[in-house]
């Protein structure tokens, strides 16, 4: 599945589109301690989270992800907000708990449609 993909998918509030929106999404990441997104998050993945900083959108771009998912109703401040615009990082909202949230990306995913979890 591409970012565009997930974007139009109407599952996610769309919040800022970033650059190269037919990248593909690896998996989702589920993580809200940013020195261990850092060095676990897997490029190209969807970053799940609620921590709305801009040095969210630092570790996002060091780790390669595809797009950051801010759930629970969490939301950029304004000062990340204007760096995901500059940095062209695409930024989407839930209400959704991040588990399920990252869940029903996995489910759009090829390999999770495949096991029906």
């Amino acid at each position: 599945m591409t970012i565009q993909e997930l974007w139009d998918s109407g599952i996610f509030k769309q919040v800022n589109e970033g650059e190269d929106m037919e990248r593909e999404i690896t998996k989702p990441f589920c993580c809200d301690l940013l020195s261990i997104a850092m060095s676990k998050a897997p490029a190209g993945c969807a970053w799940v989270t609620v921590m709305g900083n801009m040095n969210t959108l630092a570790v996002a771009a060091l780790a390669d992800a595809a797009c950051v998912i801010m759930a629970e109703n969490a939301h950029l401040d304004q000062t990340a907000m204007n760096k995901a615009r500059v940095q062209g990082i695409t930024v989407l909202e839930t209400e959704l708990p991040i588990f399920d949230a990252a869940l029903k990306i996995f489910r759009l995913l090829p390999e999770g449609g495949e096991k029906g979890l």
